[in-house]
């Protein structure tokens, strides 16, 4: 697959936010730190970091507890090198065994190469019944 860099068109934007999706859906920190800049700033919650290394090492924690780990991501809107979804993600908490449903939204940046240099996210968890999945 060729690389997608912007100047986004809608047809690429809706594309990035699927490759993000399913790299995060991989739950593999190595791989979901690619599409980032060595430098790349997040804003995760309540978690400013910055760079590769903090985000591998703040998805392991992230996927260590946050079991069964599905996510879907929507294109919310694109500008030329920009792009912000609404996602939703389901996942059973290791500790207390209780389903959880994640709505929330990002707005990512891009460096002229492709890679999201700003990610910023803010979300809310909702308590849900096993037989509530959505994604299973």
């Amino acid at each position: 697959m060729r690389k997608i860099i912007p100047p986004f068109t809608k047809e690429t934007a809706k594309a990035k936010v699927q490759v993000a999706e399913d790299v995060w859906n991989s739950k593999d920190p190595v791989k979901v730190s690619m599409a980032y800049t060595i430098d790349s700033q997040w804003r995760n919650r309540n978690q400013f970091f910055v760079g590769r290394s903090e985000i591998i090492e703040f998805l392991s924690q992230k996927w260590h507890k946050e079991l069964h780990y599905k996510l879907k991501k929507y294109l919310w809107s694109f500008t030329d090198n920009r792009i912000s979804v609404r996602f939703e993600y389901e996942w059973l908490d290791a500790t207390t065994k209780q389903w959880y449903r994640t709505h929330g939204n990002e707005h990512w940046e891009f460096d002229k190469e492709g890679l999201m240099q700003i990610r910023d996210m803010s979300a809310n968890d909702v308590k849900i019944k096993e037989n509530d999945r959505k994604f299973i």
